[in-house]
């Protein structure tokens, strides 16, 4: 399995400002990688690097084995985009719009295979291709570009917050088509500061920080940075106090409760059946708790990087 976006040492300069200081990002091919950190972090800067619609300062960039500025125009015909901030032809229906994006990718709006496809989305995301997009909603103008990204196959789906502006049911039916292209054998970049959507979709994992990589893998890869919880019945906390590899460790509400390092919970067990104790409920840490890890509660950005993102 090949690398299908790679990035080596990428930089971003928007005058005095790095929007990208050293990006370090490997996509690998029918995978669904996701690329984490909040608002103003670099993510919107790197999509529009790979998409050819803004030109690196420095180092290499490669999508497909291309350069995207100098090939955007045949790497498109392969991609699909979406933004998390859909702007539409007031004067067109959803329905036009859709097709006119459609056949920008080389679509066939009259091919069977498009029209079943884009019938079926706007059923499941109930959308009314009628209006004209001068009175949709946020939530609309998204689901004019995931129609239009899904009801046309592509080998790599580039989705910057794709579900801004979406209602919870319409999240579940973006989910469902992920799974859908990643069984196609399509690559998917999805960019987002949703964790749980991250941590429900994603084979791997990038966080980007200040316009540069912090963390990649898979969440199994990143877990053992961060500490599992492990609590039981009772109410004497002396003995896991003893456990030398025990943190934080609490009784509350009938439950002992306590931390461990996730890459010493096997050796742990054995110990905790020795003791018999009921009740045992043992919980893998989140990617929120990795995610604030390098951020903190407060998930800053410096004024820099909203800038250059605002671009």
């Amino acid at each position: 399995m090949s690398d299908l976006i790679r990035t080596r040492a990428l930089t971003k300069h928007y005058g005095k400002v790095r929007a990208l200081d050293g990006l370090d990002l490997a996509v690998r091919e029918g995978q669904v990688h996701g690329f984490l950190g909040p608002n103003g972090a670099g993510k919107s800067t790197a999509i529009r690097v790979l998409l050819g619609l803004a030109r690196a300062s420095g180092g290499e960039v490669h999508v497909f084995g291309a350069d995207p500025w100098r090939q955007a125009a045949s790497l498109h015909t392969r991609i699909a985009y979406v933004p998390g901030d859909v702007s539409v032809w007031p004067n067109l229906s959803g329905g036009e719009a859709i097709d006119f994006l459609a056949r920008l990718r080389g679509a066939d709006r009259k091919g069977t295979r498009y029209l079943e496809s884009k019938e079926r989305l706007m059923n499941t995301l109930e959308f009314d291709p009628r209006k004209k997009g001068r009175a949709y909603s946020k939530g609309n103008r998204q689901k004019v570009a995931l129609i239009a990204a899904f009801a046309v196959p592509a080998d790599l789906y580039i989705l910057d917050e794709p579900t801004s502006g979406l209602d919870p049911l319409m999240e579940v039916v973006f989910r469902q088509e992920i799974a859908r292209v990643k069984a196609e054998g399509a690559t998917v970049l999805l960019s987002s500061h949703i964790l749980s959507e991250v941590e429900l979709l994603c084979d791997q994992v990038s966080i980007i920080r200040a316009g540069r990589i912090v963390e990649s893998g898979t969440l199994a890869d990143l877990r053992h940075l961060t500490r599992t919880e492990v609590s039981f019945e009772g109410s004497d906390a002396a003995p896991a106090a003893a456990l030398a590899d025990a943190h934080n460790v609490i009784t509350d509400q009938g439950r002992v409760t306590f931390t461990v390092d996730s890459d010493r919970i096997t050796a742990l067990l054995p110990t905790l059946a020795s003791w018999q104790v009921a009740g045992l409920r043992v919980t893998p840490p989140s990617l929120e708790e990795l995610f604030l890890r390098h951020y903190g509660s407060t998930a800053e950005t410096h004024p820099g990087d909203v800038r250059a993102d605002s671009r």
